[in-house]
């Protein structure tokens, strides 16, 4: 099994992490990411809703956490919005940001897609949860694994 860090380098966690403050500056939202080798689950999306969990991201006052999951050997990866994006936006909501994610990963460029998700997560999200001046990071900008 290989480390991570073989993909995503300690300079890249410290861009991935200013790209979550920046998306965060958007929107009301929370934004987490995890990285993890394999996935332990015959199912991606099911990991990713457990690592949903373990991160109390369902906590949230206005349910608007959102996971980027992303299992590298596997090829795997999950965006993981909570019930309070999920019944504000249509089934296809995550599209476009999985389909620029995904484009980068193709070429090995782990950060670069991570980045890109994720200020274009944060863009999606104002509409619905516009940042509020009174707004209360409620969850680590840190790169769970």
């Amino acid at each position: 099994m290989s480390d991570i860090t073989q993909h995503i380098s300690k300079q890249d966690e410290k861009e991935i992490i200013n790209a979550i403050k920046q998306a965060e500056k958007n929107t009301s939202g929370e934004i987490r990411v995890h990285i993890e080798n394999k996935c332990p689950e015959d199912d991606a999306f099911d990991r990713a809703l457990q690592i949903f969990e373990k991160l109390e991201m369902h906590k949230t006052e206005l349910q608007n956490g959102v996971l980027f999951y992303v299992a590298l050997e596997d090829h795997q990866f999950v965006i993981c919005g909570d019930k309070g994006i999920n019944d504000a936006v249509e089934n296809n909501f995550w599209d476009a940001t999985k389909d620029i994610v995904i484009s980068h990963f193709k070429e090995e460029k782990y950060k670069q897609g991570l980045v890109e998700g994720i200020i274009k997560a944060g863009e999606e999200l104002k509409e619905n949860f516009p940042y509020q001046s009174d707004d209360i990071n409620e969850l680590s900008d840190d790169i769970s694994k």
